[in-house]
Formats: C-alpha cells, sequence, structure tokens
C-alpha cells in the first residue's frame, strides 16, 4: 500500500541487460515493499563485478543516475548494490536530498548500541570485497568488533556475476545465507547483531531474525528510516547548483 501525496525514493540500480528479471518479492525494488512510492535509475555500466570492485568509471553515471532520480521527484535517496558506497560522497555532494547507498553508513551507529564486548556480523554476496568498504567507515579502534562473512561461490554470486545477470530463487539465498550466519554464529558466540551488507537479502529477513532471535538490519529498513523522515519534504532544489 503506498502513502497517499508522498514522494518516491529513488534508487540507483545496477545494469540488468535488455530484459531483466521481475523484482524478487520484498527487495526494495518490488513495489509492495515498502508503503510509499519508488522510482529507480539504472547507472550506465554498473555491471554487478564492476560495481562490486568500485571501479571509478561508473562515478559520473552514478551522480548523473542521481541527479535525475531527484530531477523527477525523489526526495531520497538508496540502492541496490551496496557496493555504490564507493561513490556515496560524490553521489550525496550532487544533490540536495539524504542519500545512503548502504546499509554500511549504520554500522558506527550499530557499534555504538550493542555491548562493547560484542560483535557485529556484516554479511556480503563477497565478503573477498567487503573488508575494504566497511573500513571506509569504521574507526580502527572498533574493526576487531565486526566479523565480516559472504555467500561467494554460492548461486546468487553465481548468477549476479553473468552478463546479463540470472534470477535467483529466494530459496536459494536463503540457503546460502543460513549456512553462512551459521557458521558466523558457531565461530563467534559473542554476535549481538547481524547487517545484511547485499541488498538481495531483505526478503530473508526475517526467517534469519527467527533462526537467530538477534537484530538483523537490511537497506530495506533503511529505506524505511530515511523516508519517515523525509517522506513529505516539498522544498529540495533538484540539484546541487555549481
Amino acid at each position: 500500500m503506498t502513502m497517499n501525496n508522498s514522494r518516491p525514493l529513488g534508487i540507483l540500480n545496477l545494469e540488468r541487460g535488455p530484459a531483466p528479471s521481475a523484482p524478487r518479492l520484498g527487495s526494495i525494488l518490488h513495489p509492495s515493499t515498502f508503503a510509499f512510492p519508488i522510482i529507480a535509475e539504472t547507472v550506465e555500466g554498473a555491471w554487478a563485478d564492476v560495481a562490486m570492485r568500485g571501479d571509478p568509471a561508473i562515478r559520473p553515471a552514478t551522480i548523473a543516475a542521481t541527479q535525475r532520480l531527484v530531477q523527477r521527484g525523489a526526495v531520497a535517496i538508496s540502492s541496490n548494490c551496496a557496493s555504490f558506497i564507493h561513490h556515496q560522497d560524490a553521489a550525496a555532494a550532487s544533490v540536495n536530498v539524504p542519500v545512503a547507498t548502504s546499509i554500511l553508513l549504520l554500522v558506527p551507529a550499530l557499534l555504538g548500541q550493542l555491548p562493547p564486548t560484542s560483535k557485529l556480523a556484516i554479511l556480503s554476496a563477497d565478503s573477498r570485497n567487503s573488508s575494504e568498504r566497511v573500513h571506509r567507515i569504521v574507526e580502527s579502534r572498533h574493526r576487531s568488533r565486526l566479523v565480516i562473512g559472504g555467500i561467494e561461490g554460492g548461486k546468487l554470486h553465481q548468477n549476479e556475476m553473468k552478463r546479463p545477470p540470472v534470477y535467483t530463487e529466494t530459496a536459494d539465498i536463503e540457503a546460502d545465507v543460513t549456512d553462512c550466519v551459521s557458521r558466523l554464529l558457531a565461530d563467534n558466540p559473542d554476535i549481538a547483531a547481524i547487517v545484511f551488507e547485499c541488498t538481495a537479502f531483505p526478503p530473508v529477513s526475517p526467517s534469519i531474525r527467527r533462526m537467530t532471535n538477534l537484530p538483523v538490519y537490511d537497506i530495506a529498513g533503511f529505506c524505511r528510516m530515511m523516508m519517515e523522515s523525509v517522506a513529505h519534504a516539498r522544498r529540495y532544489p533538484s540539484t546541487k547548483v555549481a
């Protein structure tokens, strides 16, 4: 259900090819996920492998897509790939609306909410790329409290590396995520909360919360928090003036 008279959330999207699959139920691109409208713009050249390695070549296209979203009426911007955090500063500087390209922006605040002896798990599609992104956000003195895991080698990761990407069933994502979370908890019983960095994970957040009895934070929840603050705003200029 959509909130009456609300302005949309803008979402930066990866390249998906000429015939992209329908959005997954529970994803931030599915029209039933939020009580507010969404609009999306594809970042030209941002295939998953390109975005995940933080290629600076797609920064101009990221800025351009961010500005197009605001010109279309978006009052806040997020993204459908956490790797756009490599371009967070540039995107945020290009418009006058809140921009949150990744839930990793919340990690310092989440660490402050937890007991100092506890750990925070961060789960991604490919943990080999996550450490660099996390270290951009978290001070070195807090990094020992982070446990980073990923589902590299799983069906989602394999499918997303293809051009165009292949649709992954939610059940397959849940199986890979469940296995990874189980391993992390077995090795780190002091984990007190979990962050799903990958934007494909929100559909399985409820099942992981039930399984672990722990808080699970994902991009969908972050988007709701942003939009609850700005959904009725009306006075943002479309872009910043150079």
